[in-house]
């Protein structure tokens, strides 16, 4: 782990200067440049608050705003579009990036590092995007709005260690990269993002507690969207879920890395 630490201090220019050169080279020759990063997942919130705006604002308690749903909608893509991002991208890494992990000598951690920072810098960019849209539906904004550091690097930390393992596992078996859309696509609806925890009939309800995006999800939305701190119980949870995923992820990593290279 130290070491792994050590070789990113003394790579930090390659990761800095490779996630700007892949924002440079994502938007090149585009008139809209970097703007498009916030238009897609936007897009996604005004279809389905075109949608169902009107069905599902009245079952969204404590919200008076006429705008209700697609706060909530925005709150918790937000969350989302975080992990499935880094897990997606993390998901065919190794196997994108064969030739460089062949030809080049360096530390392979920079690579998922390089991912991180990209999707990350992502996710700050929508985030602003979505303040603007909040100031201008009138949503209020607190001083809760602080946690959203901690809760940021819980989603970082297990959307990496998942994408991770799942990256690693595809390079020896493929058909793992095939199957992991399917998976969170799934995941996608049997969170409640696009509609409110409380129309699950109850006695379905704990199996909520199953899903750890679930947890990161609803902790965005109590303080997006209700300007109220998240619950700690599921923060804690999911902090050490996250924590126990990065260790193995870690562990899988550094031991398959050498293995990856011949196989790539």
């Amino acid at each position: 782990m130290l070491g792994m630490l050590r070789s990113l201090w003394q790579y930090r220019h390659f990761v800095v200067s490779s996630i700007r050169n892949e924002m440079i080279s994502r938007f090149a020759r585009s008139k809209l440049g970097s703007l498009w990063m916030m238009i897609n997942p936007l897009a996604q919130v005004a279809i389905y608050a075109l949608i169902l705006s009107n069905v599902l604002a009245a079952k969204l308690p404590g919200i008076e705003s006429q705008y209700a749903y697609a706060i909530y909608l925005m709150a918790g893509l937000l969350a989302w579009t975080l992990f499935n991002e880094i897990v997606s991208r993390c998901l065919t890494l190794f196997i994108e990036q064969g030739n460089l992990m062949k030809k080049m000598s360096f530390p392979r951690v920079t690579l998922p590092t390089v991912v991180v920072g990209s999707c990350a810098l992502n996710n700050i960019l929508l985030f602003v995007a979505m303040l603007g849209i909040f100031a201008l539906l009138g949503h209020q904004f607190s001083s809760v709005m602080i946690w959203l550091i901690p809760l940021t690097l819980i989603t970082v930390m297990l959307g990496l260690s998942v994408g991770l393992i799942l990256g690693v596992m595809n390079v020896f078996v493929r058909d793992i990269g095939q199957g992991v859309p399917i998976v969170l696509q799934m995941l996608f609806w049997f969170t409640p993002i696009v509609y409110p925890a409380n129309i699950i009939p109850e006695s379905y309800r704990y199996l909520l507690n199953l899903n750890p995006v679930y947890h990161i999800t609803s902790a965005y939305q109590q303080v997006l969207v209700y300007n109220q701190a998240p619950q700690i119980g599921g923060v804690v949870l999911i902090t050490v879920i996250a924590l126990a995923l990065m260790l193995l992820s870690l562990f899988m990593f550094r031991r398959a890395s050498g293995e990856m290279v011949d196989v790539l």
